[in-house]
């Protein structure tokens, strides 16, 4: 994706008992509806991941956030919560486990993420690279 306007969805996911992941990924396929399949899914993988885990861990409210600075080739998935506490650790995925894979799905898939700790809680993101349809 390489376009000289920024692209942003703000997305406030406070106020559900579970996470609104069918709503997230369609929002996730409406504002990436130029990019290629193989982006959208990524995206919707990563935010599904980074939002469960904030409703697992983190402490409400939750937001989230999709952005493309201009002239840029990556999609940014930003999840904030409001638990500065409880930093993410990438966990080790074991066979048969329910649990755990989520963070090493994110480590692999995002081609750089990382964690900001803020006054108010912290905020997760992982960035993706795309390309147009």
């Amino acid at each position: 994706m390489r376009s000289s306007k920024r692209m942003q969805v703000d997305l406030d996911l406070g106020g559900h008992s579970a996470p609104p992941l069918a709503e997230l990924r369609a929002h996730i396929r409406e504002a990436l509806a130029t990019m290629s399949a193989e982006c959208v899914e990524d995206v919707e993988l990563l935010a599904t991941e980074l939002v469960s885990n904030a409703y697992d861990h983190g402490l409400h409210p939750i937001s989230a956030r999709l952005w493309s600075p201009p002239h840029t080739r990556f999609v940014r998935v930003e999840v904030d919560d409001s638990n500065a506490l409880g930093l993410p650790v990438v966990g080790v995925s074991r066979l048969g486990a329910f649990r755990g894979r989520g963070l090493v799905m994110v480590d692999r898939l995002a081609h750089r993420w990382g964690t900001a700790v803020r006054t108010w809680g912290k905020t997760i993101w992982a960035e993706v690279p795309c390309a147009l349809a």
